[in-house]
Parts: structure tokens; C-alpha cells; sequence
């Protein structure tokens, strides 16, 4: 179990929202008590309270939050990169806690694997009341070999079998009332500081994997490149990611309104993300930080003049977690969903079931969702 108690959801409004819920919901509440009618009330009317307009459908927040607060909330991160970037050091300083995986079950005699190896391990976080399961995602072995032609198969692989999982769960005729959501959320790419331009590796893995997760790509270790550097290196790898046709979230097809767009627009100005990862703790002018000290001083992981890891973190966990589930669900499960839907209605209208027969007449099966299922389960 681990317990972290930083500030991923001290948000200020947030916090003024619900307690402008609260003060309605109590409103509400006050209302409802009944009184005894004023001498100017005539026969058979009802008292309103202060405010004789007022329903009470704003209590709809309270009641939402009350019920998201009991079944706490789900997180699947997924890490690639090659090695020595920082992953597992990066993920461990966005949660201020050891959640990677080598943090956890550390092994000093590991070697490069000759294949990609997905590894994933939880957590149950705490916050203020708030519950969340963590799932952080590594991906040993990507990018380290000499020939790493289609190693992004196996990743691709991975996230495709949770999107069937959870299909499989959904079309059971006798399902749970809650689906376990292990579908990747978001896949964080770890971009070598070359300071040149992608790599032909990074370019094909965003390419394709951009179409079935969320990307957000980072610029790793951006603590060896200088103020310049990173801002070129920024501006070629937007070049790059427009030629290529690759669209990473925030993707800009999904902006719900104008308002969204205008945030989602300055996101889409500093991505990648140029950030470096510490879980490291130091006293700067009377202040605990995570940091990096180097003979010339300390880099603030969270100072945004050293790095961009603060806006990352805020992405990530403060202001679009939700909607990044929201697209994980809506457009990227949707779209596999329909594909294999449609993938076993042709099956299933090509080679129709064997029907059963009542009186040498055969019987039209009412349903087939269950001839359906069994067609979906066989091509697992």
C-alpha cells in the first residue's frame, strides 16, 4: 500500500467548486425543513425557502463526487523508452512515491532482455480521502537492441489484448457491475536528448501507436541540453510529428469547445515536454524541493524556469486525467470495439451457426448475442 501526501489534487478550484456544491447542497437541506406557514402564505402552498425558483438539480455535483469518492478512480500509465532515460525515476517524481517498477522489485543482475517484456505493477494511492489504483506499465528490452525493426509490435500487442479483455467482459450475458479498466490511458514516449531530430524509431512507434493510446512525448534528461538547444530540438520534433501525420494528445480533433481549444492549444505549444525526473530531496533557501545538485548548483525539478516537468504533472493528473480516460474510452476502445464487432458479424454471416431443429423445422435463435460471444471468444 502507498500513501502519498503531496499535492496531485490540491487544485483551488477544484476546491472552491465542491465547497460552493456543499454550501448549495446545504441550501437544499436548509430549504427542505418544514415550517410553519407565515400568515401571508395562503391555503395550500408550499415554502421554498429563501428562494421560491430553487429545484435543487445542483446537488447532482455532490451526489457524483460522494460516489466517485467511494469507488475511487483507475490510472494506467504506460512508459516507453530506451534505457537510461529516467522512466522509472520520472514516474516515481510525478507520484512522490517509489511506484516503478524497479522501485519496487529492484534486481541489480538485470541485463537488457533480447525481446520487449511488458511489465506492469499497482498501487493503491491515498490523497485527502481520495482513492486511486495505479497502474504504471514498463517496457524493458524497447529500443536497446541492434536491430529493433517492429519493436513496437509487441507494445502494440499489449494494449489490443486489454482492449479485448475488457470487450470480452462487456459482452458476457451475465457481466460484473463494475468492468476491471486495465486499457492503457496513456503511453508517456521518452525522447533521447540528441538535440537533432527523431530518430526513425520514434517517428514509426508514434506513428502507429498513436492510433490505438494517448501519446505524450517527452524530451528526457533535458538538463543536458541548453535553453537553446532544448527550444530548437522542441520546435523539430513539432516539425516532425506534423510531416509524419502524427497526432498526440492533446489531439486536436477532440477539443470540445472553443474554450478547450485555447487550453489545449498552449498544451500543444510545448510538447514534447522538456522535463527531468529527481526523487532526490533538498534544502534550497529554507525550502524542501526534488532536485538534481550539480557543482554549479541545483536543477528544481518542479521550478518551471529549469523544466517543463510541472506542466507534465499538471497534464497528466491535475487537469486532464479525466478526459484522457474519456478518449481512452470513447475513441480509442470504440474504435477497436466496432472493428471487432464487425470482424465477427462477417464471420458470423459467412459461417452461421448450426441452428437447432424442433419438428424437422430448424429454430431461429431470438438472440445472438451469445452465438456472437462465442464467435468473438474463438478468435482471441
Amino acid at each position: 500500500m502507498t500513501s502519498i501526501h503531496s499535492e496531485i489534487y490540491n487544485d483551488q478550484e477544484m476546491e472552491t467548486l465542491w465547497s460552493e456544491v456543499s454550501l448549495s447542497h446545504n441550501n437544499m437541506s436548509e430549504s427542505a425543513k418544514p415550517h410553519q406557514p407565515t400568515p401571508q402564505q395562503g391555503k395550500g402552498e408550499k415554502s421554498h425557502g429563501s428562494d421560491f425558483s430553487y429545484v435543487g438539480i445542483d446537488a447532482i455535483l455532490e451526489q457524483m463526487r460522494r460516489k466517485a469518492m467511494k469507488q475511487g478512480f483507475e490510472l494506467n500509465i504506460m512508459v516507453v523508452g530506451q534505457s537510461g532515460l529516467g522512466k522509472s525515476t520520472l514516474m516515481n517524481t510525478l507520484f512522490k512515491s517509489k511506484v516503478s517498477r524497479k522501485s519496487v522489485q529492484p534486481d541489480p543482475e538485470e541485463r537488457i532482455p533480447k525481446t520487449i517484456e511488458i511489465k506492469s505493477i499497482s498501487h493503491d494511492i491515498e490523497e485527502k480521502g481520495v482513492r486511486m489504483k495505479l497502474t504504471v506499465i514498463d517496457t524493458p528490452g524497447f529500443g536497446d537492441q541492434i536491430n529493433n525493426e517492429n519493436c513496437w509490435q509487441p507494445i502494440m500487442k499489449f494494449i489490443n489484448d486489454q482492449y479485448e479483455a475488457y470487450l470480452q467482459e462487456e459482452i458476457n450475458i451475465d457481466r460484473k457491475k463494475r468492468i476491471p479498466d486495465s486499457r492503457v490511458h496513456c503511453c508517456i514516449y521518452f525522447i533521447p536528448p540528441t538535440g537533432h531530430c527523431l530518430r526513425p524509431l520514434d517517428v514509426e512507434f508514434m506513428r502507429r501507436l498513436s492510433k490505438v493510446v494517448n501519446i505524450v512525448p517527452v524530451i528526457a534528461k533535458a538538463d543536458t541540453l541548453t535553453l537553446e538547444e532544448r527550444d530548437d530540438f522542441k520546435q523539430a520534433i513539432r516539425e516532425e510529428l506534423r510531416a509524419n501525420g502524427i497526432d498526440v494528445y492533446p489531439q486536436k480533433e477532440f477539443d470540445e469547445d472553443a474554450e478547450d481549444r485555447v487550453i489545449n492549444d498552449k498544451i500543444r505549444e510545448m510538447i514534447p515536454f522538456a522535463v527531468v525526473g529527481s526523487d532526490q530531496e533538498y534544502q534550497v533557501n529554507g525550502k524542501r524541493i526534488l532536485g538534481r545538485k550539480t557543482k554549479w548548483g541545483t536543477i528544481e525539478v518542479e521550478n518551471i524556469a529549469h523544466c517543463e516537468f510541472a506542466y507534465l504533472r499538471d497534464l497528466l493528473i491535475r487537469t486532464h486525467m479525466q478526459n484522457i480516460k474519456d478518449i481512452t474510452g470513447s475513441i480509442h476502445y470504440e474504435t477497436y470495439r466496432v472493428r471487432r464487432l464487425n470482424e465477427s458479424n462477417a464471420h458470423f454471416s459467412t459461417h452461421p451457426p448450426d441452428q437447432p431443429k424442433t419438428n424437422g423445422q430448424p429454430q431461429v435463435q431470438a438472440n445472438g448475442m451469445a452465438a456472437q460471444h462465442e464467435v468473438l471468444t474463438h478468435e482471441m
